[in-house]
């Protein structure tokens, strides 16, 4: 299939800009303005003469509709931008999508950087230009023959970096990779969700006078809020526990109350209104998460349908993850009106959305790995595994266990998994209510462990992967030697991805005097040392191979239905309203289906239908 490798280049200035602005609220705003686009055409490696072109509206439509992008793979570096600005602006929808950024999360995660500056210096293909610098607040009018031959060099250049660059990352790349990033790109440039924003303003308005009427019924002064121990107290007195980090400049434990500390900043979406004022003013902000993102969504729905922004490749284990601003896998479901702004999330007139969720796939995945048959053929079977393990913990026939044992046996199967101790396994329970001594929390570990021993063997096998990893030596490991340690370069996937450890090394502990595995992750611009063992490997597989299963999950739904978003372990699509059941009914079947690589692996699905997301049941 020929190739379109293209790139926009588009008005900006200090306030109109991809810096201050969502990439839906910039493409759509009523300042946009395409100075030119350059659109390259290659076919077997064998590429024609750039063609850059700059004209008003009309005739930049023209010159693109003279390319064949029904029948060709459109190419560009951060697709979401380029492809919303062809199909928004000039109702242009490639055959096929390929994003370079995405590939490069994919491949090198955070070691190298997603930038094409970054990508074409680690590649050495070439120098990315700066003639972007001096485009600020020029409207295409503004420039001169010259300077406007010169910015269409530079973006011709960025086109002609942008392939380059795909040639090297295409090497060895799943196709099936490449078909998920064009579904996840499509998810934002070829929207179909409607925002009920009169809703939302109902909410909103609700949210500021609650707000208003518990402040005012709360006496607290300012000296309290920006008080450690006095906030500390406060927010205990509303049932929640102070997050604590360690301070770089005395060493101590101390309390996380800053911007930067996501556990405290993640208070701004607590179900209590209170807490979220509390936060909000102790961080000098003027509206909690909960209305500047009812805000967003309803100034959304002012401009057109409901694009989703989903980061292809966003965690370490390969998960997406929210974007844009509109974090989409993260949307409240507690609190005030709970749930409010997934019930104003609509399909399309007279369709139905379809909500479906894996089950338990992470603890299925994990038992799989694991070669814990007993426990695979339970989930198999139907049975109920939380009861099994209450069964196990309390010594006690599985029908006398009662609604809190069986949910301590849960809490045991989905959360004691991955290494656990006892202190974190008794904060987690406290956490969901349930208070347990200490001891208790560790004759529930010992039994976990005791009745599943292939779980923690599989921990201490993965804890000698990351020696191997650290000698450069290639070792497989987990069911049916699915995996493969290929020596510093990480873990070998069943998509043919890799699982990275950039940097791995066994450092000293100064305070323990033990020795443990590191390896850099980064945070903006910072390389952080993270904490590797065996267990957090196992956690990170389990991770990547559930998200595995839902990617090829997707893309079986995708054949019928329209895919428009996905939350973790569920897949959200769309289908006509005469043909619910039956839709329901494949995508429970896509839900199911097993894959190539684990024939054997139990899989199961909750889902349902409505004429809004928030409606959906399990």
């Amino acid at each position: 299939m020929k190739l379109l490798v293209l790139d926009f280049e588009t008005y900006y200035n200090k306030q109109y800009s991809l810096s201050k602005m969502t990439t839906e609220e910039y493409i759509r705003d009523e300042r946009f303005e395409v100075i030119g686009v350059c659109v390259g055409e290659y076919y077997h490696q064998e590429g024609t003469a750039l063609r850059w072109f700059s004209g008003t509206h009309e005739e930049t439509k023209e010159f693109l509709a003279q390319f064949d992008w029904e029948n060709c793979a459109a190419v560009a570096h951060n697709a979401m931008f380029d492809m919303a600005i062809l199909s928004w602006r000039f109702n242009i929808k490639p055959a096929r999508i390929i994003d370079t950024l995405s590939m490069a999360r994919a491949v090198h995660g955070t070691e190298v950087g997603g930038s094409l500056k970054a990508l074409a210096e680690h590649y050495d293909v070439g120098e990315k230009g700066t003639e972007v610098l001096n485009a600020i607040d020029k409207r295409r009018a503004d420039f001169t023959k010259n300077e406007l031959a010169a910015y269409g060099e530079y973006c011709k250049n960025d086109v002609d970096l942008t392939y380059k660059i795909l040639n090297h990352l295409a090497v060895g790349f799943p196709v099936s990779e490449l078909r998920l990033i064009d579904l996840t790109v499509r998810m934002f440039s070829e929207p179909v969700l409607q925002v009920a924003g009169e809703m939302l303003e109902e909410h909103l308005k609700e949210v500021k006078e609650y707000k208003r009427e518990l402040l005012s019924k709360t006496d607290v002064d300012k000296d309290v809020l920006m008080s450690n121990p006095q906030l500390a107290e406060l927010l205990r007195s509303h049932g929640v526990e102070p997050p604590l980090k360690t301070s770089l400049t005395t060493g101590k434990e101390t309390y996380a109350f800053a911007k930067n500390d996501e556990e405290f900043t993640a208070l701004l979406e607590h179900e209590n209104l209170l807490v979220q004022a509390f936060v909000a003013a102790r961080l000098g902000v003027k509206s909690t998460i909960e209305e500047t993102r009812t805000q967003r969504f309803i100034d959304i729905a002012a401009r057109g349908v409901l694009p989703i922004p989903l980061r292809y490749y966003a965690a370490h284990t390969g998960r997406w993850g929210g974007d844009d601003k509109v974090n989409m896998q993260n949307l409240p479901s507690r609190g005030l009106n709970a749930g409010i702004i997934k019930r104003a999330i609509l399909p399309p007139s007279r369709h139905v959305f379809i909500d479906c969720d894996s089950s338990q796939i992470e603890a299925r995945m994990l038992a799989w790995l694991a070669e814990q048959d007993d426990l695979v053929e339970a989930f198999d079977r139907g049975e109920d595994v939380y009861k099994i393990m209450a069964s196990a913990i309390y010594n006690k026939p599985i029908d006398q266990i009662d609604a809190k044992e069986r949910f301590v046996g849960k809490t045991t199967i989905l959360g004691a998994g991955y290494g656990m101790g006892a202190p974190k396994f008794k904060a987690q329970l406290l956490t969901f209510g349930v208070d347990v001594l200490l001891n208790e929390a560790q004759h529930i570990i010992d039994v976990y462990r005791k009745t599943y021993p292939n779980i923690p063997k599989l921990w201490r096998t993965c804890g000698n992967a990351l020696s191997a990893m650290q000698r450069d030596k290639q070792v497989k490991l987990g069911r049916d030697d699915l995996l493969v340690v290929e020596g510093k370069d990480g873990i070998r996937l069943p998509n043919k991805l890799m699982q990275k450890y950039p940097n791995l090394r066994k450092e000293e502990n100064e305070e323990s005097g033990d020795y443990e595995y590191l390896y850099d992750t980064k945070k903006g611009r910072a390389v952080i040392d993270t904490k590797i063992y065996g267990g957090k490997v196992v956690e990170n597989l389990c991770q990547a191979l559930a998200r595995i299963v839902i990617g090829e999950q997707m893309l079986d739904i995708a054949r019928k239905y329209k895919v428009v978003m996905t939350v973790h372990d569920a897949v959200g699509c769309v289908a006509p309203e005469a043909e619910a059941e039956d839709a329901l009914a494949y995508v429970k079947q896509c839900m199911r289906n097993r894959p190539l690589w684990a024939q054997d692996l139990p899989l199961d699905c909750k889902g349902s239908y409505a004429y809004s997301y928030g409606d959906c049941k399990d």
